[in-house]
């Protein structure tokens, strides 16, 4: 409890902010779901065989799983607040299309025929007759909508959006539990409060709660057209994956690009994913900059040769290969890598490796009959994943697919017996676990850098000579130890970047 209060304190203002990017985010799904769902209710409510094709097309529609659809949105929309506004009104539909239907269907018949003999047209009865008599049956509706887009809306920071998801996805990254609860019950309680907001305004006249609750969601909807129209210099964004170390990577991008450019406004969008998503979005422009490493590009987005697939081969020349590959297939610019190398790792608790003599990933051999590995689903179906353990070392033992975020815990509460990694991880440190040796070199050097188009590149001369400050620079013992101050001493990533800026003479204090 006093970690949960520590952090809520400590964490006030991004809560607040977090809070307000959910509710705008949820409201302007509901109002485009309700433009959307209640015109088309009530144009087919009487033509019972279109409103079933409709019915079944919008169920259908909220099986995708969510990921798919912010997946299959970015290449179209980009990321941000679009793809996941978009996502969220997919979802929303089919709770308010089925209960205008239902409320309208059920009735009377002799209310109905009592309209037509007061001579009323169409949208008098709608308005006058159908819609007062449905509202309770339709509200119904619309806060199963609404509960289900605050609950769903927590995914948006996947790919940029914000909101309380930003929260929850830190908190099993960092493994603070304080985060992720305070996310989880700050959603739960929006959606209660929105739920029983709406329940309220039912009791009320009908043209009272359609301009009430036009004005609610319409408040949101003006506050983001306003920051879409205010007028700056010029907009750099920044796009990171999920974890402290590609957060401290973009602070640091930041930091360097505002010394340069200070004119330049910097918008960073952490906590991505998946390597597709952030790719797709700077394929389309969506983002300007990621950080990227040399072995996801070759295992990852690039057609590589089979010479460059060799095991061994060193550092400097897989990023050469990946470089140039970049520069030839997407017309990208790969900025020089930084020192460290951040590869794959096999990681097994101490006391483990200790009572088995395992120092090395060959001598999983031996053991390989009792090992349960919890993998990510990226690391399950790379080359120089799992497959590659396969086809390498000769090991196959039972594996299962697991949360970045939640790989460690389980390896240390004895879930699973060994686990993907990365070797500049502070939880190796924090845990007291071992990273064992890769003595038939699987695993690719994996030095990161800088990634944009190359049309950005050009025209951004100044930003390109700020990034390549961190060329060659940040050892493995360097980054692990700024993972440690954030992960573990719940230091802020920008902190902890600026700090490392300034101490190696690369940024004025």
């Amino acid at each position: 409890m006093d970690a949960l209060i520590q952090t809520l304190f400590s964490k006030r203002q991004e809560l607040l902010i977090a809070i307000w990017q959910h509710i705008q985010i949820s409201l302007i799904s509901l109002l485009f779901a309700l433009i959307i769902a209640l015109p088309l209710a009530l144009a087919v409510v009487h033509h019972q065989r279109t409103a079933g094709i409709f019915t079944q097309i919008a169920g259908i529609f909220q099986t995708i799983p969510s990921l798919a659809v912010l997946g299959l949105l970015i290449p179209f929309v980009g990321i941000g607040t679009i793809p996941a506004i978009i996502a969220l009104v997919i979802y929303a539909i089919l709770p308010i299309f089925s209960s205008t239907l239902a409320g309208i269907g059920s009735i009377d018949d002799a209310l109905e025929e009592a309209a037509d003999a007061f001579g009323m047209n169409r949208r008098e009865k709608i308005f006058r007759v159908e819609l007062p008599l449905a509202m309770p049956t339709i509200v119904t509706g619309i806060r199963q909508a609404i509960v289900m887009i605050i609950g769903t809306g927590t995914l948006a920071a996947l790919i940029g959006a914000g909101g309380l998801g930003d929260f929850i996805l830190l908190g099993i990254d960092r493994n603070n539990n304080a985060m992720t609860l305070i996310g989880a019950i700050a959603s739960a309680l929006l959606a209660i409060i929105f739920s029983g907001g709406i329940y309220w305004l039912q009791k009320h006249r009908l043209r009272y709660v359609l301009a009430t609750l036009g004005v609610i969601i319409c408040l949101p909807v003006v506050g983001m057209l306003y920051q879409n129209v205010h007028p700056v210099s010029r907009t750099v964004t920044i796009a990171g994956k999920m974890g402290s170390e590609p957060d401290i990577l973009i602070d640091m991008y930041k930091d360097l690009i505002e010394q340069a450019a200070p004119q330049t406004k910097v918008v960073l969008k952490p906590n991505f994913g998946q390597t597709s998503f952030l790719f797709n979005a700077l394929k389309t422009q969506k983002v300007d900059i990621y950080p990227e490493f040399t072995g996801t590009v070759l295992e990852s987005l690039v057609k590589p040769s089979k010479q460059q697939r060799q095991l061994g081969v060193p550092g400097a020349k897989l990023y050469k290969y990946a470089a140039q590959d970049l520069k030839h297939q997407f017309q990208m610019t790969y900025l020089a890598p930084m020192a460290y190398n951040n590869t794959y790792a096999v990681v097994i608790k101490r006391s483990y490796a200790q009572a088995h003599g395992i120092t090395t990933i060959s001598d999983l051999q031996r053991v390989q009959s009792e090992l349960l590995g919890g993998f990510d689903l990226e690391f399950l179906d790379r080359t120089d994943g799992y497959k590659g353990l396969q086809a390498t070392y000769g090991l196959n033992f039972k594996t299962q697919s697991i949360d970045p975020g939640l790989r460690y815990e389980a390896l240390k509460n004895g879930k699973i017996n060994l686990t993907d990694g990365y070797s500049t991880d502070s939880q190796i440190r924090q845990f007291d676990l071992i990273a064992l040796t890769d003595n038939r070199h699987q695993f690719p050097v994996y030095q990161g850098a800088p990634l944009m188009n190359t049309s950005f590149a050009a025209k951004n001369p100044e930003i390109v000579q700020a990034l390549n400050k961190l060329a060659n620079k940040i050892s493995e013992t360097d980054m692990q130890e700024m993972n440690y101050e954030v992960n573990v001493k719940q230091q802020s990533a920008a902190t902890v970047a600026k700090h490392y800026l300034v101490t190696h003479q690369l940024l004025r204090g």
